[in-house]
């Protein structure tokens, strides 16, 4: 019982899996802000993008 109460201690302990998740969080949040700003922003850039051909190739 002593080894199991030891082995419980150390996990408990153990940063590096919290280190992981704090990572994986992070990456999470920055892929959600990259998908909003595109959501938000892609009506607007394709207007620009539009009337910028246009002006290039005024066909």
């Amino acid at each position: 019982m002593n080894a199991l109460m030891t082995a419980v201690k150390n996990f408990a302990h153990d940063d590096d899996g919290i280190t992981a998740i704090e990572y994986g969080l992070i990456a999470a949040v920055m892929a959600t802000a990259v998908v909003a700003a595109f959501g938000l922003l892609g009506p607007a850039l394709s207007d620009a993008f539009t009337k910028l051909a246009a002006k290039i190739n005024p066909a």
